[in-house]
Order: structure tokens, then sequence, then C-alpha cells
């Protein structure tokens, strides 16, 4: 072979090892808004063309209506994914979703959705996630398997003042008084709607009582003058799925907190194949990474308000004996990297408890504060951070090294190494007027940062977009060094995580009810909003995102800058937030939403644009404008309602425009359908 065809042989196939094993793939992501020019366009940064990687998030709707999860693309910045929220035909997630797990084969996500507390269905939902592609391919079909539940026949119903009883065909057994029950299928007869509801005993209620043979139940219904009836409906005590983990590709095992039971969900052929008892209303989980034990966060309930920690061999669900165990109220569990050690938080008195996993006995309880509600633990630098936000404070602690009680002797439990403070005046929260509450954290694998999602709650809001005479929830991020456990830029020691859809210099949104997470004295319950932020990690250390549940979307944040910046704003620094990924639209069951607002005239001015028209509109809400004819320009915008000028008769938002005076339009301002709330987040591939 020639000098001459042998170079050509080498320059054709170079290139195609390079291309190899560059193992990278450009996804194409539609940037709407450049730096052009275009009214309202933020400056965006582009994607970064890399190995594929996935985040998930779930989010709750509106009482009775789904909840939705969606996938994150980390190097496009864009949702490549969601769940059915609108259809009522199409399979979809039950009503709120409050955890996710994903099979180590990243081939489907398990859903937990404990609905039954507060309206609509509970159970697991599972879908495919989203592959790597050029085109969006979305979810593949949900699923829902049956789940194992106590149902029977309805032999009478009564209503006396607002007191229910219900005599069962069926009897209930270890149903106690204080859990939730089902009923349905109950119709009065000859009742119409409006002047009567046919189906007002139907719905989720709290047992009041519960007689001795399990025959006859009572509950409060606010539905009162309600006739007797008899073998009507049923009555079903659900079992409320509030946790998942993937102990294999082919099972999925559950926390019941209704039922007080774990399920092991058969992946390969969806059915529950296995259901044991518990302590009273489990609500984390967490496996041994050797997959020989299962350990269970038992809450408590009011006749064991301590609650427990249960031990079960993988195998087949066997329990062991726990022994030396004293906390009040565990609340989260996690296992460490060697599966020697198990770690639980307890809520009501603060501890975080170590149990050696070979003899499932406790070896020490350090404290933590009343409040703690969430580990993280960190196999990459052998970590346990805890958060509390009810004193404010994040602990750090070495997963080994710590004193003895026993012995005073160095062993093998946890060392505390800070105890960092976010009051306010603190280095993370120098300025209120409240306390940067720590609720999670995450930490990048690659061992240099950890970040903390911050939330304060403030009566008179100083962003004057939701403006001093409203309350308002600001969400921040504060980032650590690792190494030296301090703020990572003590000049801005937290991330504000609003832009884009939001109001330019927003940092603040108005608060939304569903949002609020318990406090002492009160535990989680289905139906409470566990995590107001929530943060994790791509893991490739990327991007760390927050989903804010008050503002309905999530932060994405690029963790180590981007040099390839070509908006003209010159490279990205680290830890930078990129933007803000509304979730999807909920069902707004309230009459403002159909409230339009007709536009008569307007005017714009430094970057202030006042709309004359009659509403009703409140601080911080998403109005949509549509039908101008002199200022098209604004037409097809979703905008920002500020505090600031805001009246029966007109109201402002910002619009980046030049000034123009005030000018006769015609046009609507229909208020937005509000986003679903995101609750929580969890990293795929």
């Amino acid at each position: 072979m020639s000098l001459r065809r042998v170079g050509r042989l080498a320059a054709m196939v170079l290139p195609t090892l390079l291309c190899i094993s560059c193992g990278q793939v450009y996804r194409p992501v539609v940037i709407p808004c450049t730096t052009g020019g275009v009214p309202g366009c933020p400056v965006v940064t582009p994607p970064i063309p890399s190995n594929f990687h996935a985040v998930f998030a779930l989010s709750t709707n509106s009482l009775n209506s789904p909840g939705g999860a969606m996938q994150i693309d980390v190097s496009g910045d864009s949702i490549i994914g969601e769940t059915p929220t609108s259809n009522p035909s199409a399979p979809n997630l039950g009503n709120i979703p409050t955890y996710a797990a994903i099979l180590p084969n990243n081939s489907r996500v398990f859903v937990a959705s404990a609905g039954s507390v507060s309206g609509g269905l509970d159970g697991i939902s599972s879908f495919t996630p989203a592959s790597q592609s050029p085109f969006g391919t979305g979810f593949g079909p949900v699923l829902s398997p049956s789940l194992p539940s106590q149902t029977s026949n309805i032999a009478s119903i009564s209503e006396a003042g607002d007191l229910v009883t219900v005599t069962l065909s069926t009897p209930f057994t270890n149903v106690p008084a204080g859990y939730a029950i089902v009923i349905s299928g109950v119709v009065i007869p000859g009742c119409a709607p409006p002047a009567c509801n046919p189906n007002a005993y139907d719905g989720d209620f709290t047992l009041s009582s519960v007689n001795g043979t399990g025959t006859t139940i009572q509950y409060v219904n606010p539905a009162t003058g309600l006739p007797p009836l008899s073998a009507v409906g049923t009555a079903t005590f659900p079992p409320q799925p509030v946790f998942l983990t993937a102990a294999q590709n082919n099972t999925v095992y559950s926390a019941n907190y209704n039922s007080n039971s774990v399920f092991a969900l058969n992946t390969t052929v969806n059915t529950v194949t296995n259901t044991v008892p518990v302590g009273p209303h489990p609500v984390s989980l967490a496996k041994t990474p050797n997959l020989i034990k299962l350990y269970v966060a038992n809450q408590g309930d009011n006749l064991n308000p301590n609650g427990s920690v249960s031990s079960l061999n993988i195998a087949d669900l066997s329990p062991n004996t726990v022994t030396g165990f004293s906390g009040s109220a565990p609340v989260w569990v996690v296992a460490r990297g060697d599966s020697q050690k198990i770690y639980v938080l307890t809520q009501r008195d603060g501890q975080l408890v170590t149990i050696d996993v070979a003899t499932d006995t406790v070896t020490s309880s350090l404290p933590v504060g009343a409040g703690a509600n969430f580990i993280f633990y960190d196999p990459n630098l052998n970590r346990l951070y805890v958060t509390n936000p009810v004193t404010n404070t994040l602990y750090v602690f070495s997963d080994t090294g710590g004193v003895s009680p026993t012995t005073n002797a160095v062993s093998d439990i946890p060392a505390q190494l800070a105890a960092i403070s976010f009051a306010v005046g603190s280095a993370p929260c120098p300025t209120g007027p409240s306390a940067c509450s720590p609720a999670s954290v995450t930490a990048l694998s690659d061992g240099s940062r950890f970040y903390v999602a911050t939330y304060q709650t403030v009566s008179s809001c100083p962003d004057p977009v939701v403006g001093a005479a409203s309350a308002c929830v600001i969400p921040g991020l504060s980032v650590f060094d690792a190494n030296s456990l301090t703020l990572k830029y003590p000049s801005t020691p937290t991330v504000t995580l609003l832009t884009t859809p939001f109001a330019a210099g927003q940092f603040a949104v108005p608060p939304v009810g569903s949002c609020v997470s318990p406090v002492l004295p009160a535990l989680y319950a289905p139906g409470a909003t566990r995590f107001r932020v929530f943060t994790t990690a791509a893991t490739d250390s990327s991007h760390v995102y927050v989903s804010m549940c008050d503002a309905g979307a999530i932060a994405d944040i690029i963790t180590n800058g981007n040099n390839t910046n070509n908006n003209g704003g010159g490279p990205t620094p680290p830890d930078t937030l990129v933007t803000d990924l509304p979730t999807a639209f909920g069902v707004c069951t309230q009459a403002s939403c159909s409230s339009a607002a007709t536009v008569t005239a307007f005017s714009i001015n430094s970057n202030i644009v006042t709309f004359q028209a009659a509403n009703d509109f409140s601080p911080g809400q998403s109005v949509s404008i549509s039908g101008l004819t002199t200022g098209t320009y604004l037409n097809g915008f979703t905008l920002t309602v500020l505090a600031t000028g805001l009246s029966s008769s007109q109201f402002e938002c910002y619009f980046t425009f030049t000034n123009v005076a005030s000018t006769p339009d015609s046009g609507v301002a229909i208020p937005a359908v509000p986003l679903q709330t995101p609750v929580f987040m969890m990293t795929g591939q």
C-alpha cells in the first residue's frame, strides 16, 4: 500500500475515532429569545452538549386532580417529558404525588401518590423515561397496578348532625380511629343538582370511631341533613403509599402510611407480590447497598406517638428485632455506603440515631434539635447532612470517627463537623426579615461543594413585585465549600432563584396554601407538602436544581459555569441561575380564573406597562395579554401583576420596551391557569 493511500485512510479513520471517543450527542434546543432586541427576552445561556443525564420532578395539582411528573434534560436545560394531567381518559398519576424511585437500570420511574387523604385516588404509578434523542420522545404510557386494600359493601349509612354511621357487610380488621376511609358509590335517590348533591355521602374522611368487631365505623361529614340509606356503595381502607425504594430491577418497595404496611411490587408483572405489617405510619425507607436488609421509619400515631424503626430481610420481608431504639417520631432513614450502618432521623426529639446493621442494635444517638426533617447522605465524602427548618440549622457529620458514649473512645459512629446557623444575621442569611429555613441538601459527586435549599416566609414582602401589603416566600440556595464548610461566595450568600418567566428583579412569590410544610408539633401526613423547597444535583455534577413549591417552577443552576457563552455577556460564572423551568398547568377551580379584564388603554414608562382595565387581580398573579390592536407587541405575553399602581381600574406589569404615552386600545387580560406545585426531585441517569 502506498504512503499516499495510507495517509488517506488515516485521514478518514481519525475523525471517526475522535467522534466515537467523545461520546457526546448534541440535542438541539429551541431558544426563542436572543439579545436581538425582542421585547421581554432575556439573555439565554446556550445548552452545553454532553452525555445524556436526567432529573425528575413531582408536582401536585388542585384538590381531586392528578399530579404530574416531568423529566429535565440536564445538558439541554429543557423539559423533555411530562405525564398527562388534563385528559381524564388518559392514564395518569394519582392525586398528591409524594415520592419517586427509579429502577437501577433507569428503565422505569415509579411514583407514590397518597391522594385519598384529601380527595382523589392514591396508588403507585410508573412510566418509561424519555430517551436520548434529537426529537422529543416523551414518557411511555403510565401504568398503575391494583393495590391491596380492605373494601366492604355498605349495609346501611345514616347521619345525625354531622356524624355519619356506617354498617359494613364485611368487618374491617386492624383499622383504628384517626386513619383515612373512602366512601364511594353512595347515591341519594330523588336528589339532583344544583339543589341537592346525590353523592354527598361520598368522599375521603378521617375515622372518628370503629366498634370492637369492625362492622360499624363513624366519621364527620361537613354535608349535613343526609337521609338514611340501605345497601348502597362501598367503604375502602386505602393504603396511601408515600415512599418508594427500588432494590433491584424487578422489585420496588412501598411504605404505606394509612395501612401501616410495606408492599413488594414485582415490576415485571406490575403486581404486589408481598405485603407485611410494620409500625404506625411508615414514612421513609432505606435499603442497604448489599440488598440484604430494608429499614422503615415509622412516624407513629395517637396510639404509639413515639413511632418505631422496622428492619426487614429483603429476601422475603421477614422482620428482625431492632434493639435499643428510643427516639420519637422517626421521619427519615438512610444507609451507609458499606451496608454496615443505618441512620435514622427523629423529628419530635431531634436525634440522629445510628443502628448497627449486623445486630440491629442502636449504637449512638446525637442531638440535632426538634423539628429536623431530612438527611442527605454523601457517599463520596462519607458525610451526613441534616436540615432543621425549625431551629434554622444545618448539621454536618462525618459518618464515622465519633466518640463512643460508653467507652469515650473513637468509634464507628458519626462525628459532628459543624452546626451552621441560618438565623437572621448569620453568614448564609445576613438580612431579614426572617430566618432562611434550610429544608434540603444536595452535594456534587466531585466532592467540591454542597448546596442548601432555603426559604424565608415574610408577612410584609420586601419585593416590590409582590408588594409590602402582601405576604411572600423567598426561595434561596446557599453554596458551601465542602472542604472548609464555609460559604463558597460570601459576597452573595444566597443564590436568587427567580428569573424568566418571572418579572425582572423579582425574588419573592406570593405564598401558596398547599405548599406550607408541617412544623412542630405537627408531623408529616399525606396531603401536606413535605418539602417547600427541595434540591438535587445532576449525576455529572454539572447542574443543581431547586423545586420551588410556591413559585410553580424549578430553578436550574449551572455549577461549573460556561466558557462558551456567545450571547455577548462573556463566560457564565459557576453556580449561576440559567432558567426557571415551569411545571405543567394545573386545574383552576376558582371563579377568578375565568374573570377576564377588558383593557381600554395602556402606557409604558421605565419598563413598566400600565393597563387601564377594571379588574380583581392580586399582586404576583400572572395574566395573559391578547386582542390589542395598537399594542400588538404586548399580545401573547404572560405578565406578572405588580403591587405598585394596582387598583380596581388599572394594573401594572414589568415589560422591557421603549416608553409609550397613554394609548387607547381594546384587548383583554386573562388570568393565567395556575401552575402545579413542585414538591420533590430525583436524580436520574
